[in-house]
């Protein structure tokens, strides 16, 4: 192992570098117009696993963008096999002023890559990449069996890969799944995720008159669905911050004992994170900690709402239709589905008079949680003492993430979530960057954790 940790030492420079190329693949998932992008990137990390000696890597086309599958099988039959899993894609990098500079240009600054997917996910799932490399090019046998899955659509709900998983259970068969798009709990904190959330993403249309009105003739005789939409969302959550969707509770599956213990080991400075965001108080669903409410309970949240004029100036209007996106992150046992119908029929039951609504289900995603006492865990946590020199914290992400629940469903098979960022990232905002020093020991950990795996097996 002494070579494996010598060959990342020898090799940091070019590991940045290789990175930096990357990152610099505009692979916006969301924009049709960058496909030619997002599959360059995925040409780029194939070329790439098979210049590190990796016996198969190959790209498969979808109705969507590609998929990539890897294999190495050096270990041999008895021996683990990990599925590391990652995804290319990145999110738009707009409002583009408000980058120190270009998204798609990385610049190294106080120690950490800026650019667009330097954390979510480009950064974080390469450190398996170079991991591997550093196995195969110093001459020591890698210890367990892999097999590889980066996709390009994962910012749009990977709306390609479950089909390919279904359609390929016996080729992804493996003990587990490693994937590294989550953040450590803090900084220089290694933590592991056992818990992710799930995800209903609705669009509302608020819809009035047949066209625009103007407001001194019309105002005070119509509803206006600017109006309506604001008395709509204003009742889906009540003072105590508690979503006010018949049902939406039903099914939530509370912490256990184990897991409040495992909570209340979390550091936490809540003056810190009120500074860090300039904000004045810290809000939430009433009687549970603000760690419980940010990653083990559920949420309901806006994340736009638009209509009528919205440029320079005045223009006395009454837009005819007014629209929101609304998130619900979901903990389980709850199902997306269902919450998203419940959220449907709920909004037709509470819309005022004078309007008629229209609400869309974008995309959803199940909860998932690994048992705690699953042996992958175990090995992860001795990975991450190795490298960072201490034990790893144990604590649920707020986000989503999916194909996790996919994976247990299809594959019938654990995820671990070994992250390497940080939430201060600013993943999906403007300046997204990630630590080049946390790059080089996701590298090391995740070298480490193929070396003890074997062993808990």
């Amino acid at each position: 192992m002494s070579n494996v940790q010598n060959y990342i030492d020898q090799n940091q420079k070019r590991f940045e570098e290789e990175l930096f190329e990357l990152l610099r693949i505009p692979s916006v998932s969301t924009n049709s117009s960058h496909k030619p992008d997002v599959k360059k990137a995925a040409e780029f990390l194939r070329d790439n696993l098979i210049s590190i000696g990796i016996e198969k890597a190959e790209l498969h086309e979808t109705p969507g963008n590609p998929i990539i599958y890897a294999e190495h099988s050096e270990a041999g039959p008895g021996k683990p096999t990990v599925l590391i899993y990652g995804h290319y894609d990145v999110q738009p990098p707009d409002p583009l002023h408000l980058w120190k500079t270009p998204p798609f240009e990385p610049v190294v600054r106080n120690g950490a890559v800026y650019a667009r997917g330097a954390s979510d996910d480009k950064g974080q799932a390469f450190t398996h990449v170079k991991a591997l490399e550093a196995w195969l090019k110093s001459g020591e046998k890698l210890p367990v069996n892999i097999k590889i899955l980066f996709e390009g659509e994962e910012e749009i709900g990977s709306p390609n890969l479950v089909p390919f998983i279904k359609q390929n259970k016996e080729m992804l068969k493996c003990d587990m799944v490693l994937i590294s798009d989550t953040s450590m709990f803090a900084k220089d904190t290694p933590s592991i995720t056992y818990g992710l959330r799930g995800l209903a993403y609705m669009e509302v249309d608020v819809i009035g008159p047949n066209r625009d009105l103007h407001s001194g003739v019309y105002g005070g005789t119509i509803k206006n669905p600017l109006n309506a939409m604001c008395e709509i969302m204003a009742k889906l959550i009540d003072d105590d911050g508690r979503v006010t969707i018949p049902g939406f509770y039903d099914d939530v599956q509370e912490l256990t004992p184990e897991e409040k213990s495992a909570y209340a080991k979390l550091p936490y400075d809540e003056e810190a994170l009120k500074k860090e965001l300039d904000i004045d108080a810290i809000t939430g669903e009433k009687g549970y900690t603000t760690l419980e409410r940010r990653s083990a309970r559920p949420t309901l949240d806006m994340n736009g709402m638009w209509g009528g004029y919205q440029g320079e100036g005045a223009k006395t209007v009454l837009p005819s239709m007014a629209s929101a996106k609304v998130s619900m992150r979901l903990v389980p046992d709850q199902d997306h589905k269902k919450i998203a119908r419940l959220f449907a029929d709920y909004i037709h039951q509470i819309k005022p008079e004078g309007v008629r609504v229209e609400v869309r289900d974008h995309h959803g995603g199940e909860p998932a949680v690994t048992d705690l006492h699953f042996y992958g865990l175990q090995a992860a946590s001795e990975a991450f003492h190795a490298v960072y020199g201490k034990k790893p914290l144990f604590s649920r992400e707020g986000g989503s993430i999916p194909i996790v629940a996919d994976f247990e469903k299809v594959l019938g098979v654990n995820s671990i979530l070994m992250g390497f960022g940080l939430n201060s990232d600013s993943i999906h905002s403007p300046n997204e960057h990630f630590s080049l020093n946390d790059f080089h020991r996701g590298i090391k950990t995740s070298a480490k954790f193929f070396e003890v795996l074997p062993k808990y097996k």
